[in-house]
């Protein structure tokens, strides 16, 4: 995709949502990292459901100590996984009282030592904490570069230095979450829904999908020649009802 396209793909996502943020729900700096950590293979508001009352009484590393792993299991055992979910949130949340005084470090690679966090969070929590122009490519990101031809790659690693690499300074800051709104709402996995997306025009994804309740008419294929060494069979004879064959 040349620059002026790129350019115009974030303009338009852009003019469609202007102030794109994260759909999870958090207090602090803390309790975003939480809810980064258990959106890992869930949805956003199945993890929101699951912190509703967690998040109300519990906002700090101590507070969480002080719950301990089984009532926080007892929270979140709505969510994917949150078995192990609970044992890291637990980890990290000693790991910032013994290493960072109880406050969630500005530093990605601060980060992603603590339990849990992997590459795709730590950009999150940059990003939505400290403002930090970085991408964290998930599952709606990876698939919507991949799809428009933004930033093809073939995995979340080249997708992500693709992204930093071709995205315009005044988008950088919202790209992720322009991409994965985009992703999530309209380009979905299944069946995009290419027939509303403001940017179908310079996506290179194909066939695009027709609005519901259409079916697009492709041209049936001419027939084709008989295969070498193999002759066409006779044209069948037609005749009247009840007339004898000759």
């Amino acid at each position: 995709m040349k620059p002026a396209q790129v350019a115009l793909l974030y303009q338009r996502l852009h003019d469609r949502t202007p102030n794109p943020e994260t759909e999870l729900d958090f207090v602090n700096h803390y309790t975003l990292l939480v809810a980064v950590v258990l959106s890992a293979q869930a949805t956003d508001a199945g993890v929101n459901l699951a912190t509703r009352e967690l998040f109300r009484t519990v906002d700090t590393p101590a507070r969480m100590l002080a719950l301990g792993e089984e009532g926080l299991k007892r929270h979140i055992r709505t969510i994917g996984l949150f078995n192990t979910k609970a044992k890291n949130v637990i980890a990290l949340s000693r790991a910032l009282i013994e290493d960072h005084g109880g406050e969630v470090p500005a530093d990605r690679d601060a980060l992603e030592k603590l339990p849990g966090v992997g590459r795709k969070t730590a950009a999150v929590v940059m990003n939505c904490a400290f403002g930090a122009e970085t991408f964290a490519v998930d599952t709606h990101v990876f698939r919507v570069s991949n799809r428009t031809g933004l930033a093809p790659g073939k995995n979340v690693v080249e997708v992500e230095a693709k992204l930093d690499r071709v995205t315009p300074a005044p988008y950088r800051r919202e790209a992720h979450h322009l991409l994965i709104l985009h992703g999530r709402y309209v380009c979905k996995a299944r069946v995009p829904e290419c027939w509303r997306c403001v940017i179908a025009d310079i996506c290179r994804y194909r066939p695009k999908t027709p609005p519901p309740g259409t079916q697009e008419v492709r041209p049936k294929p001419a027939p084709g020649p008989a295969p070498a060494g193999r002759s066409a069979p006779p044209p069948r004879s037609r005749r009247a009802p009840g007339k004898p064959a000759p």
